[in-house]
C-alpha cells in the first residue's frame, strides 16, 4: 500500500493484524473469528504460536484451513514470551500499518472498516482507539464502572493532529498504554524499536516511544477492541520482578525524551503526564509490596526508580495534584511514596 495524503493504492496489505498465541485454546477461535469476519482483501492476518502446550497450534492450523489461506500461521520452536512473539510478527508482516491483537481478546464489529476510513482519509502515522472490558458475565457494577467503554486518550477525538506532545501526554495521562489500542505505520518500528524480551509491562516500555516517533495521529473515541478480563493478568499476579519491571517501565521513554529534538522533553503537559504515570507505577508496585514481609529494600528501589524517571519531584507532583483538585491522586501517591520511609 502506498499512502500519500488521502490517496491509497493497494500494492501490499494496507494493514497487518498480528496475533501472538500461547496456551489460549479456550479463546482462540473467538479471537480469530472476530478478525476474519470483517477482514477485507487488503488485510494481512498472521498468528504466531509461541510453543503452546495446550493444542493452540493445532487449533490455529484448523482455523487456517477453514479460512482457506487468509490466516497465516507461524510458530516458535521454543517459548520466547510475548515480546519475542510480537517482534517475530513485526519482521514477518508486510502491511503498511501494524495492529497487534492479543489472542484472548477480539475485535469489535466494524473496527477494521472504521480504521480503513481513517487511513484513506487522513493517513495518520498512529491511530488510537478505545476499548471495552469483556467479561463472561457483565454485571451492573461493571457497567457503572464504565467497562463497556474505556477511554485510552486524554484529548480531542475525531480529528487529525500533528501535536506529538499532546499525543504522548494524552496517552500517559490515561495510563492505557497497551499495544492493541494503537495502530501505527510500519515506519514507526524502524531501526531498533522492539518489545523488550524477558520483561513484564512490555507495552509500557514500548508504546510511548512509538508515540514519540509519530508525526501525526488520529484518536477514535470508539471501542474497537474487547479486552478479556482474566485472573491470570500481570497486575493480578504481581511478583517482586514484576514490581521492578513496572517501576522501570518508562526508562526507555526517558532516554528517548533526552534525545528528542522536537521539544517534548520540556513540554509542561508531557512532564506532568510522565510524572503521573511514574506515580501510577509506584502505587501499583507498593500495593503489592505492602503485603510482603521484609520488602523495605525493594520498596526503596521502587522509590528511587520514581525519582530517576519522573520529571517532577515527589513534592512537585503533590503540589500539581493539589492545585488541580486531584485529591484522591494526591492521597494515593502520598501514602505510597511514604511507605517504610523515615
Amino acid at each position: 500500500m502506498i499512502i500519500s495524503g488521502a490517496a491509497v493504492v493497494s500494492t501490499t496489505p494496507w494493514v497487518s493484524i498480528l496475533i501472538p498465541v500461547y496456551n489460549v485454546s479456550s479463546y482462540l477461535a473467538a479471537c480469530v473469528d472476530s478478525v476474519m469476519q470483517q477482514a477485507d482483501g487488503g488485510v494481512e492476518v498472521i498468528a504466531l504460536d509461541d510453543a503452546s502446550t495446550d493444542g493452540s497450534l493445532t487449533q490455529l492450523q484448523a482455523l487456517a484451513a477453514r479460512f482457506e489461506g487468509r490466516l497465516r500461521v507461524l510458530r516458535h520452536e521454543r517459548n520466547g514470551g510475548l515480546s519475542a512473539a510480537r517482534n517475530t510478527l513485526i519482521e514477518a508482516s508486510a502491511g503498511a500499518y501494524l495492529w497487534f491483537l492479543d489472542s484472548d481478546d477480539k475485535l469489535l464489529p466494524g473496527a477494521i472498516a472504521a480504521l480503513r476510513r481513517i487511513v484513506e482519509r487522513d493517513a495518520p502515522d498512529l491511530v488510537v482507539c478505545d476499548f471495552q472490558v469483556w467479561r463472561e458475565h457483565t454485571r451492573l457494577k461493571h457497567r457503572l464502572r464504565g467497562e463497556l467503554h474505556r477511554t485510552t486518550f486524554a484529548g480531542r477525538a475525531g480529528q487529525l493532529s500533528h501535536d506529538r506532545c499532546a499525543l504522548l501526554a494524552g496517552l500517559l495521562m490515561t495510563g492505557e498504554l497497551h499495544a492493541w489500542s494503537k495502530i501505527g505505520r510500519r515506519a514507526l518500528w524502524a531501526d531498533d524499536l522492539r518489545f523488550p524480551p524477558g520483561r513484564y509491562f512490555e507495552d509500557m516500555a514500548t508504546m510511548p516511544q512509538l508515540a514519540l516517533r509519530a508525526r501525526s495521529f488520529f484518536y477514535q473515541s470508539t471501542p474497537w477492541v474487547a479486552y478479556r478480563q482474566r485472573g491470570s493478568s500481570i497486575l493480578a499476579t504481581m511478583s517482586p520482578q514484576k514490581c521492578l519491571d513496572q517501576s522501570r517501565g518508562l526508562a526507555g521513554l526517558a532516554k528517548a525524551l533526552d534525545a528528542d529534538t522536537g521539544g517534548c522533553r520540556d513540554n509542561a503537559r508531557v512532564r506532568l503526564a510522565m510524572a503521573h504515570q511514574s506515580a501510577r507505577n509506584l502505587i501499583g508496585a507498593m500495593r503489592f509490596l505492602r503485603r510482603q514481609p521484609d520488602a523495605s529494600a525493594l520498596a526503596e528501589q521502587v522509590r528511587q526508580d520514581f525519582c530517576a524517571l519522573s520529571p517532577l519531584s515527589p513534592r512537585q507532583l503533590e503540589r500539581a495534584y493539589l492545585s488541580r483538585g486531584w485529591w484522591l491522586r494526591y492521597a494515593r501517591f502520598h501514602r505510597s511514596f511514604g511507605v517504610w520511609q523515615a
